[in-house]
């Protein structure tokens, strides 16, 4: 028996490699394999160069002389930049880098939630009341669409008007996300057996989904048209209104009384699958808004001629427009008290969030006095602290646990 001692001395044993003998035979064989390949490789090489002309490379050597070679901090901007948007460092935003990490570290997937409990409660005759079915509809079959709006947005309308790489980079992120959303929700509704024509319709069929959709996507034909593109004062007004309509409104105003809702119930510990999907991708949607919020004052600081009084006013009007058409949903979804809270508290608490969206852009607030009657939404988004919501809740969510209501 061997100890380390022998192992290292001199007279320990050594093994003897077997040599592989290989016959003149295999020595030929493997010869004309190799002649094989390289008759095939020639093959592609000239079917390459019969299709492939040096002309077709110079259409792309034109676009990569046309940039100013390597890229520095100082050539990069949000919009309207020249700097090569393939090159992703250096970084002019670390916080757009940081955001896009936080995003991939809290990556979750609507299967790894249990539905077995609402099953059963949506499923007993005396499980829920038709208000809290009808909280429940509603903000599916609004949520269905509106991740869908913001992810077409994202795609038709903002990635190809920023110019940044690192956002960039972050916009990928935040369309993944969109899609997993899109994905919970009609996970949620196949899960609970809904008719899901009734639920995926209601962006058409129910007025005050409707109209929230309808206010949306105004914003996205503009910026869809292949001609569009930032420039001119004109359209970079455009597209900042687009970032302000669903930055600041939609996802920023339009998910709250939806959330808000869900998440009560799970506090009551009814439809807790669904409202702790809700719970994940509200924390997604809170960075999203951070995010699109940097975006926004950064073009404003690189570009100040198009924050011009008429601008801010477009601004402002936008999100009033948007806190109204909340409010009309909140009524409309909620017409009788129910779940600890009633339409007139949901209004108080949208007029709060309005104060915060305009402030967060620079603009003064709207309405006195109000306050925000549902402190425990600030155990799963604190509304005064949104910059660092990620950095101060990352490790509880990068588990992937049940996450607590209370």
């Amino acid at each position: 028996m061997l100890n380390w001692d022998e192992f290292y001395s001199e007279g320990a044993p050594v093994k003897e490699k077997k040599k592989k003998i290989v016959s003149e035979a295999q020595k030929t064989e493997v010869t004309k394999e190799r002649k094989v390949e390289i008759a095939k490789d020639s093959a592609l090489e000239q079917i390459a160069k019969s299709t492939l002309t040096e002309e077709d490379l110079n259409e792309g050597r034109e676009d990569l002389q046309a940039l100013d070679g390597r890229v520095q901090v100082d050539q990069k901007a949000m919009i309207n930049s020249r700097a090569d948007v393939n090159q992703l460092v250096p970084f002019k935003y670390e916080w757009a880098w940081k955001k896009y990490l936080d995003g991939c570290a809290n990556h979750w997937m609507p299967q790894e939630i249990n539905m077995t409990a609402d099953i059963a409660l949506w499923k007993s005759n005396d499980g829920l009341s038709e208000d809290e079915r009808r909280i429940v509809k509603r903000s599916l079959g609004f949520f269905s669409t509106a991740d869908s709006l913001v992810a077409n947005n994202l795609v038709l309308a903002v990635y190809r008007n920023i110019t940044n790489p690192e956002c960039r980079q972050y916009l990928l992120r935040q369309a993944f996300e969109e899609a997993i959303h899109t994905h919970a929700y009609q996970y949620c509704v196949e899960s609970l057996g809904m008719e899901e024509g009734e639920i995926f319709n209601m962006y058409r069929e129910v007025p005050s989904v409707e109209r929230k959709a309808a206010w949306g996507l105004k914003y996205t034909k503009e910026l869809s048209d292949p001609n569009f593109q930032t420039g001119t004062p004109e359209n970079d007004k455009a597209f900042l209104a687009n970032l302000i309509a669903y930055y600041c409104v939609l996802e920023g105003m339009f998910f709250y009384c939806g959330f808000t809702q869900v998440l009560s119930m799970g506090r009551l510990n009814k439809m807790t699958g669904v409202s702790e999907q809700f719970q994940y991708i509200l924390r997604d949607e809170s960075m999203h808004v951070n995010f699109g919020i940097d975006v926004i004052n950064s073009i404003i600081n690189e570009n100040p001629n198009i924050w011009d009084e008429d601008m801010k006013t477009r601004a402002r009007n936008m999100i009033l427009e948007g806190t109204q058409y909340e409010i009309d949903y909140a009524r409309d979804s909620m017409p009788r008290g129910v779940l600890g809270m009633n339409a007139a508290m949901m209004e108080e608490y949208l007029k709060f969030i309005c104060n915060r969206r305009l402030v967060q852009i620079g603009l003064p607030e709207e309405f006195s006095g109000v306050k925000n009657p549902f402190p425990w939404m600030s155990e799963i988004m604190d509304l005064r602290k949104e910059k660092n919501f990620f950095e101060t809740r990352v490790i509880e969510y990068q588990v992937g646990g049940s996450l607590q209501f209370d």
